[in-house]
């Protein structure tokens, strides 16, 4: 079984709905789930939308890491992710893969650890939160150091 760290987000409808409903769909294809509190969040790139709700849970998996993509994808589209028009645009539920053990992968479809992360505060504190010795795989730093360099 592999640890892997998402980051969920939802700033339309029923935020905390929304993030609920996603937490109870990755339970199908996660063990040993925790999750950090949910942290409301100014939206970034594209400011002019409502805020964020954010949250980073963490489990284990045997899937490889493109099914488990695969499977986030299904699972935004149950909880009722609308297809997007804007990047970083409004959306009801975003399940972004964080890390996937200590897996280092990019194609066209994922990149692995997630490539911007490192100057997303409403990733790094929940994840500080639940996994404070979590160090990225491609950088070799530890979420603390992410943190401080923000």
């Amino acid at each position: 079984m592999i640890m892997v760290y998402l980051s969920l987000g939802s700033n339309l409808g029923d935020r905390h709905a929304y993030l609920k409903a996603a937490v109870d769909a990755l339970k199908l294809i996660l063990a040993d789930i925790k999750t950090s509190s949910i942290y409301e969040t100014e939206p970034q790139y594209v400011t002019d939308q409502p805020a964020f709700l954010n949250q980073v849970i963490s489990g284990k998996t045997d899937l490889d890491p493109l099914e488990f993509l695969k499977q986030c994808q299904a699972i935004q589209k149950q909880v009722g992710r609308a297809p997007q028009t804007v990047r970083f645009g409004p959306r009801e539920i975003d399940i972004d893969i964080i890390s996937f053990g200590d897996v280092i992968l990019k194609t066209e479809s994922i990149e692995i650890p997630h490539p911007r992360l490192h100057e997303r505060l409403f990733v790094l504190e929940p994840l500080m939160e639940i996994a404070p010795d979590w160090v990225c795989p491609r950088t070799g730093e530890s979420v603390q150091t992410l943190i401080q360099k923000l």
